[in-house]
């Protein structure tokens, strides 16, 4: 899961919210006096500025800042809002239209504020007469303000696109990660269904029961026949299908039942009981037949001490299925280990409860969540 991984690293981008917040003011600030220069180096303002005491310079950094702040602030909070009510995606002509009348009326509003506060620092209240520098000041003022604002527009526009990007990437990588899994568990189990299907021991024990029972009873040989050939015909029908009724899978069941009886004797009871309710709910196939064969490969079948699988619906979107215990020497047994995994792992891909397993010295029992209709998971 290397590039879901690398998805989680990018989705925390870039930098923290907060951090990035005060680099666009120090951006802003900077930008400020820049600009100001570029517009007007030999301005008043630039002349006289070395020659302000140390105080008066400082409290105009701070007020200045200040604005700046405010004007990001503004810029960030106007953006959002609008993100809300008028997207990108939604009206690109109208989204841009609000967003520079937003702006443009705060920045009105923060150079009126800001103006009364350097009045206030210097004591040096407007006078009627407004001289052509002080208007062109004022000019160059505005344009310094809106050419921060709309910088600092063009940044979370740009930042928000590349979000977005980053959004639909991820969600369409985790679409095509989840599907891959689903395909690779649908592909394990379809494995799993031809090894059964080829596996020479359970071809030759089946046939060598068939035609044991044809030489002693015919009409149980071709009994057996006709539930061997089922339980092969619903392999090749429904061994693709993420999900199949309840019903289907008993009926197979009782295919696949009749020739274990046939096989292993008395050495093994079945018990079904099923609500007719719970059969029109939904359960991946061969579910049940796994933990059937994993309890006759697990477990001594002997006459005297039988192996009982039982086969029950406690609630009506629930399976279990419960098997005696009278584990054999195991090391006789080659294991694959993935019965119980690959069960659990496809429950997990189809986004569904996974089975829980109770077990203790006498019974194993596996409850399964049956899953309602679904005509997307149902289908092959």
């Amino acid at each position: 899961m290397k590039g879901y991984s690398d998805l989680e690293q990018i989705n925390k981008r870039f930098l923290p919210t907060r951090f990035r917040k005060m680099l666009l003011v120090f951006f802003a600030f900077i930008i400020f006096y820049l600009v100001s220069y570029i517009l007007n180096p030999y301005s008043d303002f630039w002349k006289e500025y070395l020659n302000r005491t140390f105080y008066e310079i400082v409290i105009e950094w701070i007020v200045t800042f200040l604005f700046c702040y405010l004007i990001t602030e503004s810029s960030i909070l106007i953006h959002k809002k609008l993100n809300q009510r008028v997207p990108w995606t939604q009206n690109k002509s109208k989204r841009l239209l609000l967003e520079v009348s937003f702006n443009f009326g705060v920045v009105v509003i923060l150079i009126m504020m800001n103006m009364l506060c350097f009045s206030w620092i210097y004591s040096d209240l407007p006078d009627t007469d407004i001289s052509m520098e002080e208007i062109k000041g004022l000019l160059q003022w505005i344009v310094i303000s809106l050419v921060i604002s709309f910088m600092i527009i063009s940044i979370n526009t740009v930042s928000y696109l590349i979000d977005n990007w980053i959004d639909t990437y991820m969600e369409m990588s985790q679409h095509k990660v989840h599907a891959v899994e689903l395909r690779q568990a649908s592909v394990e189990a379809e494995l799993n269904t031809l090894k059964l299907q080829l596996d020479p021991h359970f071809i030759f024990n089946n046939l060598s029961v068939l035609s044991e029972l044809i030489l002693e009873d015919q009409q149980l040989g071709f009994e057996y026949s006709e539930n061997f050939a089922k339980v092969y015909r619903f392999l090749l029908v429904n061994s693709k299908k993420n999900l199949i009724s309840l019903e289907e899978e008993i009926k197979f069941l009782r295919a696949y039942i009749f020739l274990i009886e046939n096989r292993v004797g008395i050495g093994v009871h079945f018990s079904i009981e099923i609500d007719e309710r719970s059969k029109h709910m939904y359960i991946p196939p061969l579910t049940l037949q796994l933990l059937i064969e994993n309890a006759i490969k697990h477990n001594a079948t002997q006459q005297k001490n039988p192996l009982m699988i039982s086969i029950y619906n406690p609630e009506v979107d629930q399976v279990v299925i419960e098997n005696t215990r009278s584990p054999i020497d195991q090391t006789q047994i080659a294991s694959t280990g993935i019965g119980l995994k690959n069960m659990n792992s496809r429950f997990k891909l189809l986004g569904k409860k996974i089975p829980k397993v109770f077990q203790n010295e006498h019974i194993f029992k596996v409850s399964i969540q049956l899953i309602a209709y679904d005509r997307e998971n149902s289908n092959s």
